[in-house]
């Protein structure tokens, strides 16, 4: 009975990953067609898509302290939905107003849903006991495809952004919610039974370094999500509906690298294929940089979701187990809401950095920027080493799980 638990709980938490993916697909996608449906100006845009990961951040600290006492499954059960509701009301409104309103809520219930996402990918890796958190992420990776497949045919044919969300919406909001039944996590605490004291576990200057490589990696993702349908469109002449092509692309090769990457993981070590992913991250970067034309740098922005692929499902995973190591009750749950942060961290960063620097400089020059903060994870790398290395083989028997 606990491993079908198990496997239920991992299925629903996959589909819950793949819901994501499609909802943040749809909105990075389309901003252009938000920036132009609303009127914000290239000066203010920088400003739009920084405040949607400053209220995730608020949200995922937020989270962190309210799973000493709510359940993660129950927190991630009521984000989704609102997610979801957030996406359609961007492509409801029409006033400034209506679009900072709709953005900032999604901002929120994302951090939230985040979060809680990951702590229950970890902690079924803990319950597995050996690597499977790459999988959740190419279950995301599958539905970020699919959603910047439908956000091109919104633009092929023209829909507004409200006929092409409510279909969407309408199919995976119950979708969310039946799946949201039987979520599970490997039993770390008991509700209530840790203070916030308790909860952090895990001394922050263990974490740095693993907060570090998920700012560099996440300022190269918000690079890819809401830079590269402008940057194909206005910097290598592509069409609107080209403008499309790359951010899927990139998830292309992100699922890709994500659906082998547990197998590496458990053949090389996580220290090894988080190196190999940077490398491969930075040579992309450099291939967008230079590109000629649109189909170039759409190669680079494909090698790119390859590199960027593993680093951050096995940076939440290494958290987990660093924090696992501390045998305090909440402490993983509280790591990863601690390290997510950083992931919005990234995102602050990274848009209005490439933004500004395209700007002054040029987009071009700005692509150098997340090139040299990627490779410096080449130099964390060891941070996934030997601490990591008991979940490669897969040898451990789950543990007891806790029905959400």
């Amino acid at each position: 009975m606990t491993d079908a638990r198990l496997r239920r709980g991992r299925g629903s938490l996959a589909v819950s990953f793949f819901v994501q993916g499609v909802t943040f697909a749809l909105l990075v996608t389309r901003i252009p067609a938000i920036q132009e449906r609303y009127g914000i100006s290239d000066g203010l845009l920088p400003a739009f898509l920084a405040a949607v990961p400053i209220l995730a951040g608020v949200a995922s600290v937020a989270t962190g302290r309210i799973v000493a006492r709510v359940r993660p499954a129950v927190v991630l059960r009521w984000a989704q939905p609102f997610v979801l509701l957030s996406l359609l009301a961007v492509g409801m409104g029409s006033e400034l107003w209506q679009a900072a309103v709709a953005l900032g809520l999604f901002g929120l219930a994302v951090g939230a849903l985040d979060a809680s996402m990951n702590m229950l990918g970890v902690s079924l890796q803990r319950a597995y006991g050996r690597s499977i958190m790459l999988g959740f992420h190419a279950s995301y990776s599958l539905g970020g495809i699919a959603g910047a497949s439908l956000a091109w045919m919104g633009a092929h044919w023209d829909l507004s952004l409200f006929v092409s969300y409510l279909p969407v919406v309408a199919v995976l909001l119950p979708a969310a919610l039946v799946g949201s039944r039987w979520y599970v996590a490997g039993q770390e605490q008991a509700v209530g039974e840790a203070g916030e004291g308790e909860g952090n576990g895990v001394a922050f200057k263990l974490l740095l370094p693993l907060c570090l490589v998920m700012t560099f990696a996440y300022i190269g993702d918000s690079t890819v999500s809401n830079w590269s349908a402008k940057y194909l469109q206005d910097v290598l002449g592509g069409s609107e509906e080209l403008a499309t092509v790359p951010y899927n692309a990139y998830m292309v090769t992100t699922l890709l690298g994500r659906a082998v990457g547990d197998f590496g993981v458990r053949r090389f070590g996580a220290a090894a294929v988080v190196r190999a992913g940077a490398v491969l991250a930075a040579v992309g970067f450099a291939v967008v940089a230079v590109a000629p034309g649109a189909w170039v740098g759409i190669a680079g922005f494909t090698v790119l979701g390859l590199g960027l692929s593993v680093i951050v499902p096995q940076t939440f995973a290494a958290a987990g187990r660093l924090a696992g190591e501390s045998d305090r009750p909440g402490s993983s749950d509280a790591a990863v809401a601690r390290l997510n942060v950083f992931n919005y961290v990234g995102f602050l960063v990274g848009s209005p950095l490439v933004g500004a620097l395209g700007d002054a400089w040029s987009y071009r020059g700005a692509m150098l920027v997340p090139m040299v903060l990627v490779l410096v994870t080449v130099v964390y790398a060891t941070s996934f080493g030997s601490r990591v290395a008991r979940y490669g083989g897969g040898h451990e028997r789950p543990r007891t799980v806790d029905v959400g």
